[in-house]
């Protein structure tokens, strides 16, 4: 049987920093207030000239050092974004061109926060069903860019960044399962309504959000996924050894772990230096505990999100 195996994984974020403090002084908040009600204390932000891609591509060169992989040896590439360099081509297009990778398949996966998680697996399905050998998968957002940062309520939450991951073929589990999920009645709950029509912009081009309710369901169905995932590999969730949630909000991660029985000890955050980065999210908390050590082999590592749409989803891994 084929398994898909991790080779390797980098992340990248911009040089700038924009702290609690900072924002004091753009829209009415307080460092207080943001880390009690988020857990943030910072988040970074892309510079003027730096493309969603270009974040992509930092991200990727480490992961392909990490792996010890060409750029001709990747034959599939999948990027997680909402924050395209443009409507068209993908921003998978656009990284392929900028990794001097001449010809594989490339697309992009819009599935929100869940982003990663649904391109991930769909990588994983490639490589069981023969269709590839070496696949990358990247998060990437630069969420700066579609916020009101007059929104208290937004504004306050994001931040930019990029994680990338290579996986390869393999006669030994290494991604154990996948499992995806979404609910479109939800599709106005977290939003962005804008677009482009006849070269102006129709409808609101910034995020929207409707917290208590994305809390609520959040908390409920990050919860469901992971008794799904455990269930249909005999394990127990005290088998998990590495939860690696979507880290959109503390409070969020803190009630599932909860409702889990999983110590936060267990459970690998970036909320507080990276804001939430949507897509970006999951890979650049994974190559954090990898390149400090947490993760070692023949563990499991399971990591989870929950994103606009709604979508959700867990990826298991047997590191």
């Amino acid at each position: 049987m084929m398994y898909s195996k991790v080779i390797g994984t980098g992340s990248y974020l911009p040089e700038k920093v924009l702290t609690n403090h900072d924002l004091e002084n753009m829209v009415d908040t307080s460092d207080s207030w943001i880390r009690s009600r988020t857990g943030i204390e910072q988040r970074h932000i892309a510079a003027d000239n730096e493309m969603a891609s270009d974040l992509a591509l930092n991200a990727c060169r480490k992961a392909m050092k990490a792996a010890d992989v060409s750029a001709d040896e990747i034959n599939l590439i999948i990027v997680a974004t909402t924050t395209p360099d443009m409507t068209f081509p993908s921003t998978a297009c656009i990284l392929q061109y900028k990794l001097g990778i001449k010809d594989c398949p490339a697309f992009d996966v819009q599935a929100v926060c869940s982003g990663f998680i649904y391109a991930l697996a769909t990588a994983d399905m490639f490589i069981r069903a023969g269709r590839c050998r070496t696949a990358l998968v990247v998060g990437t957002e630069i969420y700066s860019r579609i916020l009101d940062w007059t929104d208290r309520s937004t504004c306050v939450l994001f931040g930019d960044g990029a994680g990338a991951m290579l996986i390869t073929q393999s006669d030994q589990p290494g991604i154990l399962s996948n499992h995806l999920h979404a609910d479109g009645s939800y599709y106005n709950t977290l939003s962005l309504s804008g677009n482009i029509c006849s070269g102006k912009i129709k409808g609101n081009p910034y995020v929207s959000m409707e917290g208590n309710t994305v809390f609520k369901f959040a908390v409920k169905v990050m919860e469901e996924i992971v008794h799904e995932t455990v269930a249909e590999n005999n394990l127990q969730i005290s088998d998990i050894d590495w939860l690696i949630p979507h880290q959109a909000n503390i409070r969020i991660i803190q009630s599932t772990a909860k409702k889990l029985g999983i110590p936060m000890e267990k459970v690998v955050t970036t909320i507080d230096k990276h804001g939430n980065t949507s897509a970006a999210s999951i890979p650049l908390a994974l190559d954090l505990a990898l390149r400090d050590g947490r993760i070692r082999p023949g563990q499991h590592v399971l990591l989870e999100g929950v994103g606009g749409g709604f979508t959700w989803g867990a990826v298991l891994i047997r590191w």
